[in-house]
């Protein structure tokens, strides 16, 4: 079993080990783009992207770095005043731009009181060696993780969805940050147009192989003004959505194939409902992970169960 009896491997178990005392990830929207958008490698974006949807209300872009924190610290701290906080880089690509102009907007983040350190969301086809070697740099002397957008290992799914780079160059800079001694996670989603079950589940195995910290796990999600909602629209046959019981027992399938090594930091995720088409579940993430453990002890299992098999 793995500690807190779950069974699974909590991230929030990795961060109890990391800190003495409870960190919060707060958001912080700093005015990026990504080369997917603005020409570089396409236009329009990843097909099922509208960064709205996982933008919380207090990452304003027309705001500083420093006034964002000082708002999701302030929404965080009546509950937990004793609590430190993890600067969460997380909308567009956030290691696009000149080194020097995104160094000076983390060191930034980093200065702000209780700030504790830094998580950095990314595409893999992204991180210069210039900035690599800062954050090996910075990681000796301050909490660094790097998150890496995955999203799907079958390169036909990345060129379906305009993704604009290959499983095997995020494959390499997985290994390559891994390998400065940086924390590393992938972000997957379940469920991509044209991907049958037996392709969902070949993910854990192939990200298995990768010297992963973590990964966070959604299902896919039709967003409102996005080109995947067109597509849903003109071609509903081409897409599979799984009703919530199914969901819950894909991801302990997916679980029981996945490195027990490698910590789970999420299975859903919650876009706002005036933005979802669907699916319609309408439960919050921390309900459906409530769900997914009880369905793990019903059937008896655990994460890893049929790793290496």
């Amino acid at each position: 079993m793995f500690s807190n009896d779950k069974p699974y491997r909590d991230f929030a178990e990795f961060l109890s080990a990391k800190f003495p005392y409870k960190v919060q990830k707060i958001s912080v929207n700093a005015g990026f783009t990504c080369p997917n958008r603005d020409g570089n490698k396409g236009r329009g974006g990843c097909t099922y992207c509208n960064n709205r949807s996982f933008s919380p209300g207090y990452g304003n872009p027309a705001k500083s770095i420093s006034e964002q924190l000082g708002d999701g610290i302030a929404f965080f701290s009546h509950k937990y005043p004793e609590m430190k906080y993890l600067a969460y880089f997380q909308s567009y690509t956030n290691t696009y731009g000149s080194p020097g102009s995104l160094i000076s907007k983390y060191e930034e983040a980093l200065s702000y009181p209780n700030v504790v350190g830094l998580i950095v969301s990314t595409r893999p086809d992204c991180m210069p060696k210039e900035l690599l070697d800062y954050f090996e740099a910075l990681s000796k002397k301050t909490f660094v993780m790097i998150e890496y957008g995955v999203e799907s290992t079958l390169n036909k799914t990345l060129e379906r969805v305009n993704r604009q780079h290959s499983y095997e160059e995020s494959a390499g800079m997985i290994r390559e940050t891994a390998g400065r001694n940086i924390v590393t996670g992938a972000h997957l989603i379940l469920g991509l147009p044209g991907e049958s079950t037996e392709d969902i589940l070949s993910h854990a195995g192939a990200l298995s192989q990768l010297p992963l910290t973590s990964l966070k796990l959604h299902q896919l999600q039709i967003i409102k003004g996005t080109a995947m909602e067109k597509e849903f629209r003109l071609l509903p046959e081409s897409f599979y959505l799984f009703e919530l019981d199914e969901y819950v027992d894909l991801c302990i399938d997916f679980a029981e194939r996945l490195n027990p090594e490698i910590y789970i930091e999420r299975f859903t995720s919650q876009s706002p409902k005036e933005l979802l088409i669907a699916p319609a579940w309408d439960q919050k993430n921390y309900v459906i992970t409530e769900k997914i453990v009880k369905r793990f002890r019903e059937r008896k299992t655990r994460q890893g169960r049929l790793y290496g098999q």
